[in-house]
């Protein structure tokens, strides 16, 4: 594991910080960092809107976060620094509102796959500074934006979020959804498609034991989508699970499939996505000591006595508490149901 002393620069110059956190969810949801900074630091009042890059290792080439300073807090001790990553900047346009753009019959998206209408839409809200778009990339299998076409005011956020559910890969045994994210080149944050990991057949990036290096383990219950409707080319399905409403209560879930040509396959396929729901309906929040360079996506195997409990996992967040002289890491993974926290945690010791 490579060695971690975390290091922070504010516009490419390097501040001497207190402690911090670093938080990513996930899920197209914005990453942030809250440090501290001594009262001595000069030039407090123009930090709004600074450029923050966060490095793990003096020698990395690219930082775990890469963000813009929305909010400061003062105290009689020292100066709290609140920024967010390229997709709270898309989120709120550098403002409090939402980055949204117009689109009307001259000005639109249409025909476009999803990569492209993606890459457009940012161009369009003028992100495109703030948020690469040279590895973008796009869905698989390609789908394009025609079918509904957008007309009038939108949320870029929204609109990304709306492109990127169209898409559903149906190449394993199970339904696996595209997942759009962020990568650093170095020089600005990158935005991202990829295809959701295949957890029986992707590579490991990590593994983790109940003796070696997990500290603590909680379940994160996550709702299970019990009525499931799937829109496909001009048909609907809808899959309704009784004894899941029952268990889970009625949570809804709606889809678009363009693939699918009768209500048949309709509810077929939506069959398919509420058994790829309930296999990763619990998630696990893990305090651990290694780890700290997996991103959202990456595949680690829990590895334990008994085999039944081993297996592998997809990230889907992560959490950092730093200081210049220690850290802690937190990973959100999910696949397996409780059984694995309750082994690790009712274990003879």
């Amino acid at each position: 594991m490579r060695e971690i002393s975390p290091r922070i620069l504010i516009d490419g110059r390097e501040v001497d910080y207190l402690e911090g956190n670093y938080a990513y969810p996930g899920n197209l949801s914005a990453a942030t960092m809250t440090f501290k900074l001594p009262l001595t630091f000069g030039g407090m009042k123009k930090l709004w809107n600074k450029e923050v890059t966060m490095f793990l290792n003096r020698f990395d080439p690219t930082p775990i976060f890469r963000g813009w300073i929305k909010r400061t807090n003062p105290t009689f001790d020292d100066v709290e620094i609140i920024a967010e990553d390229a997709i709270g900047y898309m989120v709120k346009g550098g403002e409090m509102e939402k980055a949204k753009i117009a689109l009307d019959e001259r000005t639109n998206l249409d025909g476009l796959t999803v990569g492209a209408a993606i890459k457009k839409a940012l161009e369009l809200a003028k992100l495109d500074t703030k948020l690469g778009t040279a590895f973008i990339g796009d869905t698989s299998p390609l789908q394009n934006s025609v079918s509904e076409p957008f007309r009038g005011r939108y949320s870029v956020l929204d609109i990304i979020k709306e492109l990127i559910a169209k898409s559903i890969n149906l190449d394993s045994t199970l339904p696996r959804p595209n997942i759009a994210k962020l990568i650093d080149n170095g020089t600005m944050s990158q935005f991202v498609i990829e295809l959701e990991s295949d957890l029986e057949n992707d590579v490991v990036k990590h593994v983790y034991t109940e003796y070696d290096n997990i500290i603590e383990l909680n379940i994160i219950n996550r709702k299970v989508p019990t009525v499931i409707t799937v829109e496909g080319d001009g048909v609907f399905g809808t899959f309704t699970h009784d004894s899941a409403i029952s268990a889970y209560d009625r949570n809804f879930l709606n889809v678009s499939n363009d693939a699918m040509k009768s209500p048949a396959a309709c509810r077929d396929f939506a069959q398919k996505l509420f058994q790829a729901n309930l296999k990763v309906q619990f998630e696990y929040g893990m305090e651990v000591l290694e780890g700290a360079y997996l991103n959202e996506n990456d595949v680690v195997r829990i590895e334990t006595d008994d085999p039944k409990f081993a297996g592998n996992y997809r990230v889907i967040g992560k959490a950092i508490d730093f200081s210049p002289s220690s850290f802690k890491i937190g990973l959100s993974i999910n696949r397996k149901p409780p059984t694995l926290a309750e082994y690790i945690s009712s274990r003879d010791n």
